[in-house]
């Protein structure tokens, strides 16, 4: 939010705003740190036509050098800097996250506040009247004497940018305090205000911070730390004078900066990248004398690329690294460097100097290692905001521009000979793609847009190149074609060292979305590199860190954290834990105990071979540890499937077996939740017609089915998701029924695992004084438990919290009982048995049974 790097500006003490007077160096600073105090001179100009700007001296005037011509689009006079829009975004996030800080923790910041207005309460009178005194003054006076500065300096139009992020910060602050005193949530409108008569957010400090950042006063170190001051001093003064509280100021202040920031990224700020004259300047300084130059298509990363002529005939091609343009994909990078196991240690946001260091020490390398790349002549900085990269010009034709037919074996395999050389110097390219593989006019293949690159590459790296590669051509020529002459040039095993990396996330983005439209491509490709390797053993590479579900789980298990935190907050837990009846906890307790007896028999009785109960009991065990990291309806199943197997049974029956004690548990979920919600509607009722309640819900799960079975893309993805869990299911279920001891064990375990729950239930519920009947306990139990399967967090996290506290309660009782009894549930069935279930699961692995 703040700049990375402040650097002082040449007119601090009223120096000249002229570039060429500066010294001028690369700053490491990252991105989007441009100072953009006033033009800079990056050379004398030529007036410039509607669509092309001819400019040009290459050095300084009265120099006695030949005029350069330049012919290049129009440079806009103010660009968007995506460093503001990051930093906009950055500062709501941070907002966001201080709000629900604040709410989790108000007992903290109810205390912090007190701390404040008491210390400040002690001050002495005298300081308190000149602070206020002075931070009335300086509050106004700093940003106007700023104003008046920069007015003489004839950089007016900051001033306005600083006004407008002033008069937009005020309405914000205006708007915000009156929805959150009308209509904004109490807890935080205390928080805000303090239950006094202040405002929520200060107006006045709001709109002087969005000043402050829209004139990007930070870089000022003079400016910036008299403005620190007074803004220091007008927050002493509001606390002083019980006019704001912590939370307010910092909110405020957070406001501020996000109005300043939108206001800089609408406004936009002055381009201050180097036009074309400055870059001939830049290679002139080389020794490399050009006559005339062009500005030519960008490349891949959206750098400027010039085509230079120079006076001795030779050509080379230029590319421009601005500043500002470093950012540019920069949450891409970040989204891909989060999901993508790589290996890379490469930033997100790299600095101008990391850039071309980077470019240029993979170009140098590829040389060295014999590749057939445009060779790198010369580097340079231009100003503080660019840097420039000369390469000799090659006459080359894209790939991707080659019609398909084109395309010969002797193409290539001249192909994979190049990416060869790379690979036996370990330079890894991360770019083999259409627009990087050129051609020559006599069919020599040139790699480039090294900057992509890395030199000491791992192996994966390494094999990520070729899997990219061979998919890549597969696109244009097929799969068959594709792996056969990649293996006329890489040794087989490399080619299998690549086909677990055949996956879509570890393509490039063009790549990726081609594969997206031919879904047979890459299993075509693996079926023909296994054709070439059937005895190769290769291990299973897991790229994805993790997937878009995994954030879905985090997203969701926050939520259930604050459900949970906000619960034990409306209960007294000294008064409640005093006054509960242990004698029904140590019942629940032995219930809970019973359950994981009952999943074993349910587990056993669907399973024709002979299970051991003592193993069979610790194997649930486990997987109440495992219902940690994963949602309730998957631990189970993966856990059983395991042990399984381990048992020496086929990877398909165990996965059978499994999914017919969780069909059949399923119906008698659904079967058991029918006769306990009927019986409840019909308790209280001397007739025997069904609830009204159980009515509704049979005709809504019907309406949900019906729209289900319409939807041929719902159907097909229900379909899909379970075909492979009950897969094999109704054939080992006419195994089991071979055997009527089987049978009996795995129904009457079925049944009493849901029961042994339920009295669990029950028996938390009378533990704190509550009471029910033990059918409504039982629906409320069931209607939970069919919620928290379906939850995507750990073990159901939150969502059986929230569901089954709401159920005790629309049952009748009191909440801080139902809070307190399902607590105590969770207690006993989700949180005790971490401990022994991690015991078992480690014992389990170390005996080889899981």
């Amino acid at each position: 939010m703040t700049d990375i790097r402040e650097r002082d500006e040449a007119d601090e003490a009223g120096g000249s705003d002229d570039s060429a007077a500066r010294s001028v160096t690369l700053s490491d600073s990252p991105v989007g740190e441009a100072d953009d105090d006033g033009p800079q001179d990056f050379g004398a100009a030529a007036p410039a036509p509607a669509t092309a700007q001819e400019n040009g001296r290459a050095s300084a005037e009265g120099s006695g050098e030949p005029f350069v011509l330049v012919v290049e689009p129009l440079l806009p006079q103010r660009i968007r800097r995506t460093s503001d829009a990051l930093r906009f975004l950055a500062t709501l996030l941070s907002l966001g996250a201080v709000i629900l800080l604040a709410l989790v923790a108000k007992q903290t910041l109810n205390g912090l506040e007190r701390d404040v207005a008491d210390g400040t309460s002690r001050a002495p009178d005298l300081l308190i009247g000149v602070a206020a005194f002075l931070a009335g003054t300086a509050v106004l006076a700093v940003p106007a004497a700023f104003a008046v500065e920069r007015v003489f300096h004839r950089d007016g139009l900051r001033v306005a940018e600083g006004l407008i992020a002033a008069i937009v910060g005020m309405l914000v602050s205006f708007v915000l305090g009156e929805w959150l005193a009308v209509a904004g949530p109490d807890d935080l409108r205390l928080l805000l205000t303090g239950n006094r008569d202040v405002e929520p957010i200060n107006t006045l400090l709001t709109s002087v911070v969005a000043y402050v950042t829209a004139v990007r006063l930070s870089r000022r170190p003079t400016w910036r730390g008299l403005m620190w001051a007074a803004i220091a001093l007008d927050v002493f003064a509001l606390f002083t004078g019980a006019e704001a509280t912590a939370l307010g100021v910092i909110v405020t202040y957070l406001v501020g900066l996000a109005v300043g920031f939108a206001t800089l990224y609408a406004v936009g700020s002055p381009n201050t990248r180097p036009p074309g004259g400055a870059v001939m300047g830049a290679l002139r300084r080389l020794g490399l004398v050009p006559a005339h130059a062009r500005r030519i298509a960008d490349d891949a990363q959206g750098s400027r690329r010039y085509g230079v002529m120079l006076t001795d005939g030779r050509r080379f091609d230029v590319t421009v690294l601005d500043r500002d343009r470093q950012v540019a994909g920069v949450l891409y990078r970040l989204w891909r460097r989060m999901r993508l196991n790589s290996e890379t240690r490469r930033r997100a946001i790299r600095s101008l100097r990391a850039e071309l260091e980077r470019e240029a020490l993979m170009a140098y390398a590829a040389q060295a290692a014999g590749v057939c790349t445009p060779r790198l002549v010369a580097t340079s900085e231009i100003g503080t905001e660019a840097a420039l990269l000369a390469y000799e010009h090659l006459e080359t034709r894209q790939l991707a521009d080659i019609p398909d037919d084109e395309l010969d074996d002797r193409l290539l395999v001249r192909i994979w000979r190049q990416v060869e050389l790379l690979q036996a110097q370990r330079l890894a390219h991360r770019r083999l793609t259409g627009d990087s593989i050129h051609i020559d006019a006599e069919g020599g293949v040139v790699l480039m847009d090294a900057r992509s690159g890395e030199i000491a590459a791992g192996d994966l790296l390494l094999r990520l190149d070729v899997a990219q590669l061979l998919t890549y051509l597969a696109l244009r020529v097929g799969p068959e074609r594709s792996v056969a002459c990649a293996a006329e040039v890489m040794p087989k095993r490399e080619l299998a060292g690549a086909l677990p990396l055949l996956q879509r996330i570890a393509l490039t983005r063009g790549t990726r979305a081609e594969v997206a439209k031919d879904k047979e491509l890459l299993p075509a490709l693996r079926e023909q590199i296994l054709s070439l390797t059937p005895r190769e053993h290769v291990e299973e590479v897991r790229l994805e860190r993790f997937q878009p579900r995994t954030l879905v789980t985090i997203i969701a298990s926050a939520f259930a954290a604050y459900f949970l935190l906000s619960q034990l907050s409306r209960v007294n837990l000294v008064e409640v834990v005093a006054s509960a009846r242990w004698g029904w906890g140590g019942v629940a307790l032995a219930a809970a105990g019973l359950s994981y007896i009952a999943a074993a028999l349910m587990l056993r009785g669907f399973v024709p071979e002979k299970l051991p109960l003592g193993r069979t009991v610790l194997a649930q065990f486990a997987g109440s540890f495992v219902k940690l990291v994963a949602p309730a309806a998957v631990s189970g199943v993966a856990i059983n499937s395991r042990y399984l197997q381990k048992r020496g049974i086929a990877p398909g029956l165990a996965v059978a077996s499994v999914g017919a004690s969780q069909l059949v548990g399923l119906g008698s979920h659904v079967v058991l939740l029918l006769l306990f919600g009927y019986v409840t509607g019909t308790g209280a009722a001397p007739s025997m017609s069904p609830s009204r309640g159980l009515v509704i819900g049979l005709l809504s799960g019907a309406v949900v089915v019906l729209i289900v079975l319409a939807v041929p893309q719902l159907r097909r993805m229900i379909t899909t998701r379970v075909r492979p869990l009950f897969s094999g299911v109704i054939p080992r279920l006419l195994d089991v029924l071979q055997s009527p001891r089987k049978i009996i064990e795995g129904f009457a375990g079925t049944l009493l695992l849901t029961l042994a729950f339920v009295v669990c239930l029950d028996a938390c519920v009378r533990a704190f004084g509550g009471s029910l009947s033990f059918t409504a306990v039982a629906v409320v139990f069931l209607a939970g438990s069919a919620i928290g399967s379906a939850a995507p967090t750990p073990g159901g996290l939150g969502a059986v919290e929230a569901s089954l506290s709401l159920g005790l309660t629309l049952s009748g009782l009191p909440g801080t009982v139902a809070t307190s009894a399902v607590l105590l549930f969770r207690l006993l069935t989700f949180w005790l048995p971490v401990l022994p279930g991690w015991a078992s699961f480690t014992w389990l692995q170390r005996h080889d049974q899981l």
